[in-house]
């Protein structure tokens, strides 16, 4: 395939030379198709996966059953604690250029801040964030897995919540259209993050209204089939 793709992009460069025109409409194309050429395997630095969207990544997830996932990385946090509601997606956003995990604490943390309009007290992440740059101000209220200095019993009983975003992730993922995204560029990425999770707590409102107003309509039918105090003549 590597020597059909040179041989077509060596016909075009002979059949375009000198005319300007036709160099400025392929030359987005010809460099898209030499880089594919060019590119090996365990080279550094930016590869295209993807011609028709060469922003796709290539994201290492350590797992057995998927070691790779392709797209664009997003950060997703949800509360310690479970609402009465649900378990609701707290802040979402799209991490172009696949960062380290610890490194985007420094932005996601007062992304969250700003957006709450008040200032997180703990944080806990999963083990793929030791060595974060989070802000001096949080250096010290963020917990990762498998740490073992400056945990105290209540903080290493909230450790086991930490896993409760998983399932958030995978409903994002599965129901919401975080698995796959169907808008363009950088910006659909981005903006395909924060519609997934606002469905996805969405769906966890519409559900709760729902129980309410079941338990509206019991409360209805059960007044209705009382009998009605009889006047005394």
């Amino acid at each position: 395939m590597k020597t059909y793709l040179g041989r077509t992009v060596r016909d075009i460069e002979r059949q375009i030379a000198g005319d300007e025109q036709l160099d400025a409409i392929f030359k987005w194309s010809l460099y898209q198709a030499k880089t594919v050429i060019a590119q090996r395997q365990r080279q550094r630095g930016r590869k295209i996966y993807s011609l028709h969207a060469d922003e796709v990544e290539c994201i290492g997830k350590g797992k057995a059953h998927k070691p790779y996932e392709f797209g664009v990385k997003v950060s997703v946090a949800t509360t310690l604690n479970r609402s009465k509601g649900g378990q609701f997606a707290l802040h979402a956003t799209a991490l172009p250029g696949n960062p380290y995990d610890g490194h985007t604490l420094a932005t996601v943390i007062p992304d969250m801040e700003k957006m709450l309009g008040n200032e997180l007290s703990r944080i806990l992440a999963d083990a793929g964030y030791r060595g974060h740059n989070a802000p001096e101000r949080h250096k010290l209220r963020v917990f990762t897995s498998g740490q073992k200095r400056r945990l105290t019993p209540p903080i290493k009983r909230q450790m086991r919540r930490r896993s409760a975003v998983e399932p958030v992730i995978g409903h994002l993922k599965s129901e919401h259209r975080m698995d796959r995204n169907y808008l363009a560029g950088e910006q659909g990425d981005a903006v395909n993050a924060v519609l997934a999770a606002a469905g996805y707590n969405f769906s966890l409102l519409l559900r709760w209204f729902r129980q309410l107003l079941c338990l509206l309509a019991a409360l209805l039918l059960t007044f209705q089939s009382r009998p009605m105090p009889q006047q005394p003549a």
